[in-house]
């Protein structure tokens, strides 16, 4: 049987990191109660930048939290004004994260195409940009996965692990891009300014196929948390993608994982696993996953790396983990990949170093 293997990745942000910016500005729109709530939870949330592709105004406390008065006081944008800018500049990222990768004269050889995108959409897409600006052949196969959320990579992996095991001669190109700053939104509510608090925008790249480089893909398995269906939502509403992410949520997941831990591991333990790429959908999640795997205190450094160097990016976040134990040359073998999205869902991948 082929096995499929991730033989590289390569992430890249925008420029303008907004992670402070955000959280001046929140400071002005909650109560001063609220606000000293907020401030505490900052400092618990263990992230310090988080970019985006506007750039952030030099006084947020004024009239606009970016440069251009896109997100002006009182006059936030329309969902179609979101999808504008998505529009504007997705493509860049995506197209300068995919030369990342060095495919060279490889670039025709790519047989497949993939993207993952929870955050924005318009057609022609991001498949046909990167067709037309990356060298790819015209006839390469097309596939966008839209709004499954953060776990969206590992959605993206399992078919392209399908793909090369059913045409061995495949070669994926595998695109997570999320513009998660787009969707900011002007509320009171401290519940969901803390969520906002979280995500920035990134995009990765990988080439996946039968060569034996990297880390080769083992197994899935998809375990669906009972009684959580409300607990993340993510709905097109008139002034934007509408988040919800409720404070019961990790809690959730360390219930629920621990009900299914040799599923996931495929009757291993958690002892046996030497690498663990857990999406860092923020710091408590990363908690309830060492409380739900009984896990050493370190063996979420890479993700909690991540989280702290660019906050929750949706579905790039976790190959942005599995990006830095591939490049690690410490000689650790098995690992497990994780990420969780709305249902309350987790996708998770059993993967080895090659």
């Amino acid at each position: 049987m082929t096995t499929a293997h991730i033989n590289r990745i390569a992430t890249a942000v925008p420029a303008y990191d907004g992670h402070q910016t955000y959280v001046r500005f929140a400071r002005t729109i909650l109560e001063p109660q609220t606000s000293m709530v907020f401030d505490r939870l900052v400092d618990k949330a263990q992230i310090e930048h988080r970019y985006s592709v506007l750039a952030p105004a030099e006084d947020p406390e004024g009239d606009s939290v970016d440069r251009a008065g896109v997100y002006a006081r009182g006059r936030f944008p329309s969902v179609g004004q979101r999808m504008q800018l998505f529009e504007q500049h997705a493509p860049a990222l995506a197209v300068r994260t995919v030369a990342l990768l060095e495919l060279g004269a490889e670039a025709r050889r790519i047989t497949h195409v993939i993207v993952t995108s929870c955050t924005g959409m318009y057609a022609p897409g991001l498949d046909l940009e990167l067709v037309e600006q990356c060298g790819l052949d015209p006839s390469v196969e097309r596939t966008m996965i839209g709004f499954m959320g953060c776990h969206a990579a590992i959605t993206g992996l399992k078919l392209a692990h399908h793909i090369v095991r059913s045409t061995p001669a495949a070669r994926v190109l595998l695109v997570n891009l999320e513009l998660c700053t787009l969707h900011l939104q002007q509320t009171d509510d401290i519940e969901r300014m803390l969520a906002f608090l979280l995500f920035g925008d990134g995009c990765a790249a990988s080439l996946i196929s039968s060569d034996p480089v990297g880390l080769a893909i083992d197994r899935f398995h998809a375990a669906l948390v009972p009684d959580t269906r409300g607990l993340i939502t993510w709905k097109v509403r008139d002034l934007g993608f509408d988040m919800f992410l409720s404070g019961r949520v990790p809690a959730s997941i360390a219930r629920g994982l621990r009900s299914v831990v040799a599923e996931i591991l495929d009757g291993a333990s958690p002892a046996d696993i030497d690498l663990w790429a857990v999406h860092p959908g923020g710091r408590s999640i990363l908690d309830a996953v060492e409380r739900g795997f009984e896990l050493q205190d370190d063996s979420l450094a890479d993700s909690r790396d991540v989280l702290a160097r660019f906050g929750n990016m949706s579905s790039a976040t976790v190959m942005f983990v599995l990006q830095s134990q591939l490049a690690s040359s410490i000689a650790r073998e098995r690992g497990c990949a994780m990420a969780f999205g709305p249902g309350l869902t987790a996708e998770t991948m059993l993967f080895h170093k090659v």
